[in-house]
């Protein structure tokens, strides 16, 4: 595997990880199991669906399908977490299942086949498949906490209306080479 792909994903994942993080410490507790209606999921339901879907598709990567007959995505979808330190060990314990499976890889490992469903993804369409999934839901828990906590909200990026003065700093230095090194 391109270890720079490689070293590109590890800091994607790990950059979702960061915007779940600061935006469910910036929420109230109330905040992170409300729901518009009873179709649409809090925060939390969704912090439970990602875990579901993390411990199935990470335990086991390159040995076993990605589908466990162990996971019940449905159930992933019950709003029964009961508190803040619930939703955080399962966060946790989700991106730790990712972590642990996406670190070792090696070049080695670019020509393997896993499995998702009996369907067959190369380990870089595997990853790829799982940082669009999971910048989806990231995206969606950001905008719930934004919503909930109004003209409290701070930003995890660039403000509305800082974007000159972000700039302006930006472009005040030397250029940046941020390629991505070998090292992870």
């Amino acid at each position: 595997m391109n270890t720079k792909f490689l070293s590109s994903s590890i800091k994607l994942f790990e950059y979702y990880k960061k915007l779940g993080d600061q935006t469910i410490a910036q929420v109230q507790d109330e905040h992170l199991f409300w729901q518009f209606d009873q179709d649409s999921n809090s925060i939390a339901i969704i912090v439970k669906h990602m875990w579901g879907n993390m411990r199935s598709r990470w335990t086991d990567f390159l040995t076993a399908d990605g589908e466990k007959t162990w996971r019940n995505r449905e159930q992933e979808f019950e709003a029964d977490i009961k508190n803040r330190e619930e939703l955080l060990a399962k966060w946790e314990e989700g991106w730790k299942c990712l972590f642990d499976a996406i670190r070792p890889l090696s070049e080695e490992d670019a020509s393997r086949i896993i499995y998702i469903r009996n369907e067959g993804h190369t380990v870089a369409e595997a990853i790829n498949r799982q940082l669009g999934h999971y910048a989806y839901h990231t995206g969606q828990i950001v905008f719930i906490g934004k919503m909930m906590m109004g003209p409290m909200w701070k930003s995890l990026s660039i403000p509305k209306g800082g974007s000159a003065a972000y700039n302006a700093n930006k472009f005040s230095k030397p250029k940046e080479d941020k390629h991505f090194t070998d090292e992870v």
